[in-house]
């Protein structure tokens, strides 16, 4: 037999951090384009707005004020500003939409080191800078098509909650079908609205081998059993795939949570991490003074990462136990 030294990496592959974020932007684009379709140039605007800042932002960014002269843009910044401006509402204007990319890229991303060195899923960051600094925009929400201002499922049954109603119809859906919720015909994020869409991108990056499964299944299994255990004692806290289908659960579990840099590498570590924001999510939902909880909660599961990843690293066997 004939060994061959070679030095080190003696795994290789053919992916980049551009193809993965290829399929990401792939992924993302039924989702956008159907929010283009329900709430017209506008959220186009939004949308293209967002991704060219994010892309400028970080391209003078290395270019300029790190001197990298031969940066290439890999995509990242792109994902970033896309899915930041899926989770806009339509009532957001151009320039706070470029204010959160710059919170998300600027300060989230490069402030900490750029790409693979952020604690916080940028977008997210910016999201929620955003909701703080104009909780108006970013809490008016539009039906589809005519852009008039209305309630989205979740504030509806946040309110149901306050007053102790039970809404009506045999899961409890108020004003919204579940049909609705699944289709996307329903005011919302720009992002949000489409259940059905957000799968078909997930599955997407599911067979392209891109995205971490238990972390999206664990996040909303968690959400179903204890929406369904909520649902059992008092038929007030909503029906289980109401809270499923509803509010940016989907967003954030597919395609947020589940961000290489800012979620656990173990197995064992990205179940704790989906049940820690499934668990959050509900908490804010139930108990806190915002409708939605997504956001928060996977801001701070990923500041829990690090300590995560030490709980959940695998025995090392064949070694000196005090030097494993």
């Amino acid at each position: 037999m004939k060994l061959t030294t070679t030095a080190a990496p003696h795994l290789r592959t053919n992916d980049d951090v551009r193809k993965i974020m290829i399929d990401v932007f792939i992924a993302l684009t039924p989702a956008s384009v159907f929010a283009v379709y329900l709430f017209g140039m506008k959220a186009l605007a939004l949308l293209v707005a967002c991704v060219v800042t994010a892309e400028a932002l970080e391209f003078f960014i290395m270019r300029v004020m790190r001197g990298k002269k031969d940066f290439i843009p890999d995509g990242s910044a792109s994902v970033t500003g896309l899915l930041l401006g899926l989770n806009l509402s339509i009532a957001v204007e151009w320039w706070q939409a470029i204010l959160g990319v710059i919170v998300a890229v600027g300060i989230a991303k490069h402030v900490f080191g750029g790409l693979g060195k952020n604690f916080w899923n940028p977008a997210l960051i910016g999201r929620v800078f955003l909701v703080t600094s104009f909780p108006v925009h970013m809490t008016t929400w539009l039906t589809p098509f005519d852009l008039q201002t209305t309630a989205t499922p979740l504030m509806e049954l946040k309110q149901a909650m306050r007053s102790e109603i039970i809404l009506t119809g045999a899961t409890g859906s108020g004003s919204f079908s579940l049909s609705e919720m699944f289709l996307g015909t329903i005011p919302g994020s720009m992002g949000e609205v489409s259940a059905l869409l957000l799968l078909i991108g997930f599955a997407y990056l599911v067979i392209r081998k891109r995205i971490k499964i238990p972390v999206p299944v664990a996040f909303a299994g968690s959400v179903l059993l204890i929406s369904w255990i909520f649902y059992i004692i008092n038929p007030i806290y909503g029906h289980p795939l109401y809270h499923l289908l509803g509010g940016g659960l989907l967003l954030g579990a597919l395609f947020m949570a589940t961000d290489m840099v800012t979620s656990p590498m173990t197995l064992k570590g990205q179940l704790i991490f989906g049940c820690g924001c499934g668990g959050i999510t509900m908490l804010i939902r139930y108990f806190g003074g915002f409708p939605e909880g997504v956001s928060f909660a996977i801001l701070i599961m990923n500041a829990l990462v690090p300590l995560i990843d030490i709980f959940s690293r695998r025995k090392i066997f064949g070694a000196v136990k005090s030097n494993a």
